[in-house]
Parts: C-alpha cells; structure tokens; sequence
C-alpha cells in the first residue's frame, strides 16, 4: 500500500504547474545566468527523481514539452540506457506478437485521450521476455503530464493464474468426458452446475451455462422422496446413496446409483453439494440374471430353496395383513435314492426334470412351486379356501407320476409322500409351517410311503419317539449290543424241532435283552436297517458255522429282511456272498419277507432279488399273510415256498369265527398249491388241536418255545450230532 501512494504523491509534485526535467536531458544544470530559484526547482526534482527511482513499477512519462521520463527500475530490467523518443521505441523491449496490438491500441488510446491496460511480454535482460501488465493513461491531477505508462512484472502470477485456468479447464473437460453425471448443487438443492453427461440424461440442453432450477424437479417423480431424504442427510453432513430409474420417451428405461457428498467450508458449514450419478443399468440388468440364475433351480426351472425361503415369508406376511389361508405341501420321492443307485443319477435328474414341468403344467400361476433340493418339492397355495382345496391340490401332484416315466427305453418307477399343513391354523410363520408339514411327512413314511398326511399336533410325539428310536438304533449299532434269538419251528403232529427263525434282540445299559419294537423307526431307515442286517447275518451264519465245526447237523434257519433293504437292487448279491465266506450250504436259508415289500413302489427290486435267490436254492417265506393287501396273484407270480399266517387270527380262532374261517381258507389255498403254511403265536393246546383240524402242519410259539439265545439252541441241535464213523 505503501509503494502506490508515494509513487502517486511524488508524480503530482513533479508535474505540478511546470514541466520538470528527471532525466539528464530534463534537468537545468546551474551557471551563472541561471536564476536561483530555478536551480532551487531542479535540486528538488533530483531529489523527486532519486525517490521515484526506488520504486519497483516500470515507468514512462511523457510531459507537454515533450520530454520523456523513464525510472531507474524500467532500465535496470531492460538492461539499458534508455533513450526513448517516441511510443515506437517500445517494439525494442515488447514481444514483436504483442506489439502490433499494442501499438494499435495506443494509437487509438493517443487520439481518444482514453487509458487502457495491456500484458505485454517485456524483455528483461537476463530472463528472457516475461509477462508485464502495462497501463498507460492520461492522469487529469497531473497538470503537465500528456500520458503515462507503468508496466508491472506479473509474469509469475500469471504463470499460477495460467496453471489454475488450465487447470480448472482440463477439469471441465475430465469432468465433461465422465460418463458419470456430476452436478454441483447449493445448500438449498439447487443445481450451479452439470458436466455433459448430467446434461444429456437430465434432458438439458448441453451447451445450458445458467443453471439454478431445484434438482429435485429434475428427477422422476417415484424418486423424489429419495432425492429429498438424500439431500436431507446431506445438509447434516452425512454422505447420502440412493437408486433410481429414469424413463426418457423413447429410450430404454436407465437405473442410477446416485451419491450425494457434502462440500463443506473450513467452519464446517455447507458451501455446497456434490452429487455424483452413475448409470447401472447394464449391472440392474446382470443382477437380474444373477438374482435368475441363484433363485431358479437350474435343473427343473422352479424356484430354488433361496427362493423359496424368500417367497414364503412375503406370502404369509400378505396373508397376515389380508387375513387369509395359504395351503403348503411338502413332497418327498419315495425311493428316489435307489434310482439313482441302480439307473444313475441321470435318470434320477431325468425324472426330477418332467416332474418339474409337469408341477409347472398341471397348477394356476399363483401357486407357487419349487425344488428345496434332491428330491424334496414344496407347494405355496395362497388364497386356500379350505382343507378340501389343499388336499386336491395334493392329490393333483401325485397324479403326476401316475403318468408313465420312460429314460433310456425303461419306465422309472416313483412313488410320492406328501405332508400338508395350512396357515394359520397349524404355525404363524413360515419355518413353524414348514416344520408342520415335515412332521405329517415324516409321520407317513413312518406308517409306510407313498399317500397325503394333514398336519395334526398330535404327530410332535411320533416324530419325539422316531428320532429317539433312530439315536437308540444308532448308539445300538456302535457298541455292538445286538444279539440274535432263535425261536424254534416245530411239527404240529410232534413237536418235532424242523428249523429256526433268527430274531432280533439287544442288550441295553443294565445288560437286560430287549426287543425290536423299541426301535421300530430303524427298520424304514434304509441305512440303518442294511446296517442291522448286515450284523444279524454275520451273527446267525458264525453260529451255523460253529455249530458244524462242533459236528451238529444245523437245521435251516430264517432271516427277516425289511423292505428297505431291496432299495439298492443288490441285496441278493451281498447274501450270497456272504454265504459263500462262511461256506454255509444255501439250503439252510430261507429269507422271510412282508407283503409290504411286495405292494410298495420299488416291488421290482424285491422279485428280481427273490428269484435270484430262489434259483440257488434259498427258500422264501412271506410273513404276516393275510394282514396286508393280500393278493392270490402275488401268490401265482411270486417265488413263495411259505405263508406264515399272522399270530392275531390265531389268538382269536375261538372268538372270531371269520378268524378261523381265515385259517382254514389259507391252509386250503396253500396245500392247493403246493406252498408250506406256517402258523405263528401258538400258545395254547385249543389252539393246536384247532390247527391240527384244519390242516396245518408246522408252526411255533411259546407253547413250544420262547426265542432263546445261540446257546440254548445248540442244545436244541444235540440230538442231530453226526455220528463219527
């Protein structure tokens, strides 16, 4: 502030009233005429001259007489004596490319007695030519001065200035070339400025510079109340991010990922908004297919598990608020791991895959089906009117493998168990419901596949009682506490031992035997009952092997096999095998069989097994005759050498007339062709003697014998010893 001042003052006192000289060529040395005074004038103008010569502003004065002033800073940066007699000088020290408009508006400047400024570049003597600003101007308080020039070095401020305009120009242009929409916005939502791609998508014109209208009014109507909490978080400081799409007419709709950022002064205030939008519509369009392909079981084309879990809840939240029913069926395969045993998993995704298709065909759009996984389905039936509904719609699904299944030139067989429950009556929620319906399945497959259970609460004790019964089988297995029983087959005409029938028993914590019926549910447990099976019959033929080598004459001897363990079609094979290690004679085997085994899906496993074993020899017997399905064909078709009549038609022979008259019609059967008939349960002589009326010929029961240990049995055998020749 200094510096101008003075410069100011001391040019108002040099050109006051007269011209004065500041240069050799202005100043009046002193003599002898010259007056005092004058000389007095003089010596103060040096004096003016030496102050204005410590200022650092380039200067060039022209007064009314035509003398020229140029300060000591104007030559010490030229590096020159100046001599200047006229504005044309100048082209000496003024780039030649910025003279020409220099010169042009100094001319004009000279005729209209009008100022102006210039940057010029100006040669200094050691730096080369540097940006100077120049203004020339005529000063009205300075009485004889005709014009004026100052040129000041800016040429460093004006190397930053450059920079920063570069700059902030390749900004615009970055910012201009983003395919992101970025947009400056004011505290108040108002929109100061938008790069070309904010333009284009907001539908402004591009080459738009006045900017102002609210950004809200810019966006979708079904975004603003996004748009306003965004700008809400952000007036407090708070980075805000919300989704949006765009419908421009005529072009495809666009999703937009939009981030707000504060912009904030050093006292924290909001100076201003950043909003940032990025177009994801092509990632919308691959989280589509993402979500398509996680959602959708690539096998059948239903909905997966994800889905489902994800459907099932909003589905009962809708039924909550409406206060309506929703129906729900979980489907199990039965069987469906044999098949892929024995045809290969092609075949088993080969079924799965049209009973995708034909759940899709069969059921309106609103029911909503899909695959939990393997062989598991489940249906969602909203709207469900009443349990009626439900249980057609379930008897509906298990038509759909009544339809023949044909892969590689043979038909699949399947059966299908179906457990139901029904929102609200059974659970509130969606895992409570789906908990429901899994106990009535797995309350059915308890009582044997295939068929449709309705929740009841009751069934929470059944399934308690299976899974305790399936630990206690398991905990069974692995301390190794079964034991076989054998109970004696005798002659009813005299009491003669012909044979044994192997049954299960085990040992408990306290070493006390205990029977089969404590884990009944590991007998529908493929796994568990192969494994049972498989330690019986190791068990049974290392007592008939060691009752050979002891030299007894072993009588045959009967194994109960449950129809799960046909599943995987190889249990013929695997009993043979074992017959051949102990070298036991197939003769003294026979393998008793349920109709059950006969009746259910997966029937074909159990004949092919049954005849195998037929034509080596082992005998078959069908157990508990007349208590199932019973079937004269089974009895025609069948490879059966024995009915074993069921003990409660016995137990009930001289009560129940029918009962008897059931005796009498399957001895008569039997003996027409030519099939042995067992009776079990004998316990009484009444009984007997009535047998023995009706023609029956061989039984057991505890009339004869009690089940008894291997011991006890090789008594039984001492009689048969062989005698050594």
């Amino acid at each position: 502030m200094f510096w101008p001042f003075l410069w100011v003052s001391c040019m108002k006192y040099i050109f006051k009233n007269k011209p004065v000289p500041l240069r050799q060529d202005f100043i009046i040395k002193p003599d002898h005429t010259t007056p005092a005074n004058h000389f007095q004038l003089n010596t103060e103008n040096l004096i003016l001259q030496k102050v204005l010569d410590q200022l650092p502003q380039l200067i060039w004065v022209k007064n009314k007489q035509n003398k020229y002033y140029y300060n000591q800073a104007l030559c010490d940066y030229l590096g020159i004596n100046l001599n200047l007699a006229n504005t044309d000088d100048c082209k000496k020290f003024i780039h030649p490319e910025d003279f020409e408009h220099f010169h042009l508006l100094w001319q004009h400047a000279l005729a209209t007695q009008h100022p102006f400024e210039k940057e010029c570049r100006i040669k200094h003597h050691e730096q080369g030519y540097r940006v100077c600003l120049i203004a020339v101007q005529y000063p009205e308080n300075l009485d004889n001065a005709e014009w004026m020039m100052t040129a000041t070095d800016i040429h460093d401020h004006y190397l930053k200035q450059s920079q920063l305009t570069q700059q902030v120009h390749a900004q615009s242009k970055m910012l201009d070339a983003s395919v992101d929409c970025i947009k400056l916005l004011t505290p108040d939502g108002r929109v100061s400025h938008m790069n070309r791609s904010g333009c284009l998508a907001l539908g402004v014109p591009v080459n738009e510079k006045k900017f102002g209208m609210p950004w809200l009014n810019l966006l979708p109507v079904n975004v603003h109340k996004s748009g306003q909490q965004a700008l809400t978080h952000v007036v407090k400081g708070k980075n805000a991010r919300f989704d949006g799409m765009s419908i421009i007419p005529g072009q495809t709709p666009q999703y937009w990922d939009n981030i707000l950022t504060p912009v904030q002064n050093e006292d924290g205030s909001l100076q201003s908004i950043l909003c940032v939008s990025r177009d994801i519509s092509q990632q919308k369009i691959a989280e589509k297919n993402l979500q398509k392909f996680i959602e959708i079981d690539e096998l059948t084309g239903l909905y997966n598990r994800r889905a489902f879990n994800k459907t099932f809840k909003k589905v009962i939240q809708n039924a909550r608020h409406q206060k309506q029913s929703i129906g729900f069926l979980l489907i199990d395969l039965d069987y469906f791991k044999h098949i892929n045993d024995t045809l290969g998993h092609i075949a088993g995704d080969h079924l799965l895959q049209i009973l995708g298709q034909r759940f899709s065909a069969c059921f309106k759009d609103e029911i909503i089906i899909s695959r939990l996984g393997g062989d598991e389905f489940a249906i969602i039936v909203p709207h469900l009117s009443d349990e009626a509904e439900l249980i057609q719609i379930a008897k509906t699904a298990r038509q759909q493998l009544d339809i023949p299944v044909c892969y590689a030139g043979q038909y699949i067989n399947g059966g299908m168990s179906i457990g139901c429950a029904i929102y609200p009556r059974d659970a509130q929620n969606s895992s409570n419901l789906l908990r429901c319906a899994d106990v009535a399945l797995n309350d059915l497959k308890i009582s044997g596949r295939g068929g449709i259970r309705m929740f009841k609460s009751t069934m929470f004790k059944t399934i308690e009682l299976t899974t305790k019964q399936l630990a206690l089988a398991r905990a069974i297995i692995h301390n190794d506490k079964i034991i076989p029983f054998y109970q004696p087959k005798v002659s009813l005409k005299d009491g003669k031992v012909i044979g044994f029938e192997a049954l299960l028993r085990w040992y408990d914590a306290q070493d006390q035997i205990q029977l089969p019926s404590h884990i009944f549910s590991a007998f529908q447990d493929y796994e568990l009952a192969t494994r049972i099976s498989e330690i019986m019959q190791l068990k049974v033929l290392n007592d008939m092997t060691r009752w050979l080598e002891s030299g007894l004459q072993i009588l045959p001897v009967s194994i109960n096999a449950a129809p799960v363990e046909f599943l995987r079609d190889n249990y013929a094979e695997t009993l043979l095998s074992r017959l051949a290690q102990f070298n036991i004679p197939y003769t003294m085997i026979e393998i008793e069989i349920t109709e059950q085994s006969l009746s259910e899906r997966g029937s074909d496993y159990v004949v092919r097994a049954l005849n195998l074993l037929k034509k080596t020899g082992i005998r078959i017997s069908l157990d508990d005759f007349g208590t199932g399905h019973s079937s004269l064909t089974r009895l025609r078709n069948y490879p059966v050498d024995c009915l074993k009549i069921d003990r409660n038609f016995i137990v009930n022979m001289h009560d129940d007339v029918s009962s008897l008259a059931i005796v009498k019609a399957i001895s008569q059967i039997g003996t027409s062709i030519s099939l042995e008939i067992l009776v079990e349960g004998i316990e009484h002589l009444e009984q007997l003697d009535a047998l023995k009326a009706c023609d029956c010929h061989t039984g057991q029961g505890f009339y004869f014998y009690r089940p008894m240990p291997s011991s006890d049995a090789t008594q039984l055998l001492q009689p048969l010893i062989i005698t050594q020749s």
